[in-house]
């Protein structure tokens, strides 16, 4: 029986690797990284806080996605990436099939991340054989923002950016319900500059020294959530379905200095969202009209 067991483990091996070369050459044509994450590029670049013990606990294995420091050997599905793995992975590959209890794996938490300190081949073989739960000893690590296991390259550098903007305003303790999300790169640091000017105008009408507290919220409550509030309003984030809010927020007030290099006199927030908001609406309409009078079959082709 042992050989049968040995047989079926060194089978599903091969299976995996040629899985994981597979994943490597649709890699390679797409352009989309299918390594597994690193903990320790999570940790410098979301500045996250140290781990805190939870307890053993069972955790969907598709969101385990990185490594503390072996997120070279496996790819983002922990299929393994070499055959120098073959001996371990096959030994709890055997396990599975004989029915023997093996300990929880050691996990590390950021947001709905789980980076494996200890257990990377159970991780791999578990999810190989189709598991949908394992059991972790997880450890939590506190986070500004949230991660999930589909993060791409790209969406890190923006939560990079995301925290460095929370850490600057603080705006996630002083405005607990503010979730400001974007896809635009370099769009926190645009806000930054945004409250800065804010602050710089407040002082000359109120005719005093404002704080940096002081015009963050006040930029959050009469700038910020006055044009979010119109985008809610009209509905028009449905026309643009891979942007976010706080997206459309950083085309208004682009849109708005537009208007006043033009010669224009400077709207209020919300009455440059409702114009902006207004012309993008009419363009979508008529683009829509557009392609359905293009596509509108004649009268000949209807019979």
């Amino acid at each position: 029986m042992p050989d049968q067991f040995s047989e079926q483990a060194r089978s599903d091996f091969q299976r995996a690797r040629f899985k994981a070369f597979m994943n490597r050459v649709w890699a390679t044509l797409s352009g989309q990284p299918t390594t597994l994450l690193s903990y320790d590029d999570i940790k410098e670049k979301l500045h996250v806080g140290g781990p805190i013990y939870r307890g053993v606990k069972t955790v969907r294995v598709d969101q385990i996605a990185g490594s503390l420091n072996r997120y070279h050997e496996f790819d983002r599905v922990f299929l393994p990436a070499s055959d120098q793995l073959a001996d371990r992975w096959q030994s709890v590959n055997r396990a599975f099939y004989q029915e023997i209890s093996l300990p929880p794996v050691v996990i590390y938490k950021v947001g709905q991340v789980y980076f494996v300190v200890d257990g990377h081949h159970r991780v791999s073989v578990a999810r190989e054989q189709g598991q949908i739960f394992i059991e972790a000893e997880v450890r939590e690590c506190s986070t500004r923002v949230n991660i999930t296991a589909d993060i791409k390259p790209e969406d890190l550098i923006i939560l990079e950016t995301k925290v460095q903007f929370l850490e600057r305003t603080s705006l996630d303790s002083r405005k607990p319900d503010a979730n400001i999300k974007l896809t635009i790169p370099d769009g926190f640091d645009r806000m930054l500059e945004h409250i800065a000017v804010h602050r710089y105008f407040m002082g000359i009408d109120w005719k005093r020294d404002i704080s940096e507290e002081e015009a963050i919220i006040h930029w959050y409550d009469n700038v910020y959530m006055p044009v979010i509030n119109v985008i809610r309003d009209t509905d028009i984030l449905q026309e643009f379905p891979t942007k976010t809010e706080g997206d459309l927020y950083l085309w208004v007030l682009d849109h708005q200095q537009y208007l006043v290099e033009e010669g224009k006199p400077l709207q209020p927030p919300e009455d440059a969202a409702r114009t902006f908001l207004g012309n993008e609406n009419k363009k979508t309409l008529r683009t829509k009209k557009k392609i359905k009078t293009k596509n509108k079959p004649r009268q000949s082709e209807k019979k």
